[in-house]
Order: C-alpha cells, then structure tokens, then sequence
C-alpha cells in the first residue's frame, strides 16, 4: 500500500485529481492537447508529449491554455496548467525548453523527465526547472530499475517516480522487470533509504482496473496508462494504428521488445540501454528470418505509402505497445476510460477487503 501521506501530497499539488491517481502517459506524437485536456477533465493528470521535437510545443500549448480560458476544469490550481509536459531528455535542449516555459503566464503542474544521457543531465532539468517555475511545476522523473530509483531520489527529490515495468508500449530499458516485482521492490528500498515521502506511479501493462487495483495494492498512488489510451478517440493516431491495438490478443506473444524500429525509422539517439515495445508484424518476422536491414528498410518505406493498410500482423509499420494490448478491446472518450478505470479499481479494492 502507498505511504499515508502521499494521498495528501498528490491532492495539494494537483487539487482538481481525483485519488488514486489516473495519468496519460507522454506518448510522443499522440498525446497532443485533446487527449492531455480530456485526462485532466476527468480528474486525471493529462500529458502533453513533447518528446525530442519542440517545434508545436508552444502552439500546443496555447491551444490548451484557449480551451481552458472557455472551460476551466474546476478545482485547478490558479497557477498552474492542469496539465504535464513530458520530455525525453537525450534529445532535447534544456534552454530551448526554458525559453518556451519562461514566458507562460501559467506554467504545466508537472513536467516527466525521461531517458537521459547521463544522471546528471536529470539533475540539471529538475534544478533548473524549479527555479524557473519556483517549484510550482513538479518534476516527475521515470525509472525503471531499483538503483536508478534510488539514484534519483538521491540527487534530484523528484516529486514523483514512475516506476516503469518491463511491460510497457513505445520507449524503456532494454533490460528491466514487471511491475509486479519491480514496484514493491523499488518501495521498499525507497522507504529503507528515507525516501518514503516520494509518491510512486506505475506504468507498464496496465490498461484496466484489475492493474490499477494490483498497483495500488503493491505500493503505489497512482497509475499511468498508455497502451489503453491509444484507443482513446482523443489520441492522434493513424485508423490503422488503433484498429492493430483493438485487434492485438495475447500481448506477451504479439508484442516484442526490439530496436528494429527505431533503424527502420532512422529514430536514432536513444541511449544503448533503450528498447521499444511494438506489436510484432512482418518487419520483425523477416528480420528473425534473416532480411538485410537495408532490404527490410525499402520494404517499410513502400509500405509507409499504403497509410492504414501498412499496419497490422501483416503489415510493417511500427505499432508501440504494451503487453497489456490484449486487453484493450474498443474504443472510448479518455473521460470514459478514465472513470471506467477508477471506479473498477476502487471496486476491486473493496470487494478484496471484504472477502478476507
């Protein structure tokens, strides 16, 4: 179970949430303004993903801050966005990021650091960003091992840790572990080490409420879904995207940890200890057979011409995603997952209770 007083943390820092915690992951490209806003509206905490490209941040930006000035979400902090951005910090220019964040009437509540460089590159961000925002944006950094956790702790405070299990779509340590093991162990050595005050949100595999509920039960405050969201009708995803996630069964078997497609997409930088997490289709069946990647690369550039059609187990697009896909089955409003999720979790939580 999450440390007593994390409830009271969360709910100060993002008064409109509702507890435990429902956030939308920082998926890059996807999570644009509409998603990031219909997470928030629900008592969630939406993220904005800039990624490594920060050429609409600002834009994206002002469109949230338009929709809000016509429809607060009440209960918001009066000086802050109620929403986060997340950066994946490798490929990003901190003072670029300032310069866009200096001039915000309200800056985003949360920021989510992730996949740097070095430690010391998170220390920079975090420090950096609390001077300019006066500690009124909070740092949430990812992390996916239990030294790194602690290593973390130690140099940064963050204000949250997302404990990243080996589970998750899109982005993460090539090496890591489930959140079923992963979680309880990073808080236990958390809370021997004095830093039980710092709340923990996992992500990797959860898409529904029996996830949410084990979570809890392990030691967090909140979740983070991104898998399930993709299916979300806010996301900004490809027709052909979203139809192989709802179409997508048994995700331990269909999905595969692989840097396939970041050659085949010429995504390059990712530090060496980073994978994805995709559905498996026929780039990744002709690479295991053998195909030279400059065979498999024209081949997914021709199917890249095909649109909707290139997705799918017989397709060659790259299609992110948890190992929770299976259970991702049709398509909602982010509001309805949202609640869906929260009031099956508390549920769930109830219900276990009264069976001991």
């Amino acid at each position: 179970m999450p440390h007593s007083n994390h409830k009271q943390t969360l709910r100060k820092d993002y008064p409109w949430t509702t507890y435990p915690l429902i956030s939308s992951a920082p998926m890059r490209s996807i999570s644009k303004p509409a998603l990031a806003l219909a997470v928030s509206r629900a008592g969630g905490l939406g993220f904005l993903a800039a990624g490594t490209d920060l050429s609409t941040l600002s834009d994206e930006i002002r469109e949230i801050q338009d929709a809000l000035s016509h429809e607060p979400i009440p209960g918001s902090y009066r000086d802050t966005l109620p929403i986060g951005i997340g950066f994946i910090v490798w490929g990003c220019d901190l003072e670029h990021v300032l310069s866009i964040l200096a001039p915000l009437p309200l800056p985003p509540s949360a920021v989510w650091l992730f996949a740097p460089h070095t430690s010391s590159d998170l220390q920079e961000w975090t420090d950096s960003i609390r001077k300019l925002t006066g500690n009124l944006t909070k740092i949430w950094i990812q992390v996916g091992t239990v030294s790194s956790a602690l290593s973390v702790a130690h140099s940064c405070d963050p204000d949250v840790l997302v404990i990243q299990g080996s589970d998750a779509g899109g982005h993460g340590l090539a090496h890591s572990s489930s959140i079923i093991s992963l979680l309880p162990e990073c808080a236990s050595a958390l809370r021997s080490n004095e830093y039980s005050h710092i709340p923990l949100i996992a992500a990797g595999g959860i898409v529904e409420s029996r996830g949410a509920a084990a979570s809890f039960m392990l030691g967090a405050s909140g979740i983070c879904m991104g898998t399930r969201f993709l299916a979300s009708s806010e996301a900004m995803i490809p027709t052909g995207y979203r139809n192989a996630i709802l179409a997508a069964e048994d995700g331990g078997i269909s999905t595969t940890r692989t840097t396939l497609y970041d050659k085949l997409r010429g995504t390059a930088g990712w530090p060496e200890e980073y994978n994805g997490r995709g559905v498996v289709n026929k780039s990744w069946w002709d690479e295991t057979n053998g195909m030279s990647m400059e065979q498999n690369k024209e081949l997914y550039e021709a199917e890249a011409q095909k649109g909707d059609k290139g997705y799918g187990n017989e397709g060659r697009l790259c299609t992110y995603a948890g190992s929770g896909v299976g259970l991702v089955r049709e398509t909602m409003d982010a509001a309805n997952v949202v609640k869906e999720v929260r009031d099956g979790m508390r549920k769930l939580i109830r219900e276990g209770g009264s069976r001991l």
